[in-house]
């Protein structure tokens, strides 16, 4: 239902989804971390000795950095050119304020909220992973260690970070199905909306799919799709790179003599 009601339904739905759910997460990651502060530069210590010490740097390093890349995408989407459709929708005046607007998704996605992941992760003794968890089951286990009902409201912030998620992909694919086919359906039908309908009932489709297939697929064909997206978009990012660079000294320069207000 919110993704046939459009791009203003899922803004509806996302503004108060997704400020709920990162505070659930982030609060309780909070006490756990407050709780342990005390052990926060032995963690830091046992992080990065972790990741540089001899024996990583000879036994994976690439691996490593490769793994991390994947999943660095499919936390922040930087690079991928997907997180601009939604920007690119804002009303204002500025599109550089939006550009900065969008630098701080990255930084709190990844170097705040996986962080502090992280950092439970490790307080709790759950990196020694004796169950040989993943993913989600490795942090419930290591939230529910501190707090028993933790998991369950784990489950509740999961469904919404993937509800959210989905959503939001749901809205991308359809700005870019419209721009590839939506003068084909508006020449022969005489109506754009037709095309829109179609990729909507595709989507919820490949959601279903999606959902019964096995994990290691869907995230093997998204990693596929997503390195696919990266490359021409990271291409255009270079190509565009004087530009930007001089759309944001503009900008700065304006700001600084009060022709405009910061980040309006």
């Amino acid at each position: 239902m919110v993704i046939i009601g459009g791009i203003k339904s899922i803004g509806n739905v996302t503004e108060k989804v997704v400020p709920f759910m990162a505070s659930l997460y982030v609060i309780t990651a909070l006490v756990i971390i407050f709780m342990n502060i005390s052990e926060m530069g032995n963690v830091f210590v046992l992080i990065f000795n972790g990741a540089f010490n001899a024996a990583a740097i000879k036994g994976g390093l690439i691996g490593v950095l490769i793994i991390g890349f994947q999943r660095a995408c499919f936390s922040n989407e930087a690079g991928v050119g997907s997180a601009s459709i939604a920007h690119s929708a804002v009303k204002t005046d500025e599109p550089v304020s939006e550009g900065i607007v969008a630098l701080l998704e990255p930084f709190i996605d990844t170097v705040v909220i996986c962080t502090m992941t992280a950092l439970v992760i490790i307080f709790t003794g759950l990196h020694e992973n004796p169950g040989d968890l993943e993913g989600a089951q490795l942090t419930s286990a290591a939230f529910g260690s501190v707090f028993s009902w933790f998991p369950y409201l784990l489950v509740v912030a999961i469904f919404l970070f993937a509800f959210s998620t989905m959503i939001a992909w749901s809205y991308y694919g359809l700005k870019g199905f419209d721009y590839l086919c939506g003068g084909f359906f508006e020449k022969k039908l005489g109506n754009r909306k037709i095309g829109t309908r179609i990729f909507q009932f595709i989507f919820l489709g490949f959601a279903i799919i999606g959902a019964s297939s096995s994990l290691d697929v869907v995230i093997g064909f998204s990693d596929m799709m997503i390195l696919s997206m990266a490359f021409p978009n990271i291409l255009g990012l270079f190509i565009l790179a004087r530009e930007v660079k001089k759309d944001m000294k503009s900008y700065m320069s304006r700001v600084k003599n009060g022709e405009i207000k910061k980040f309006k």
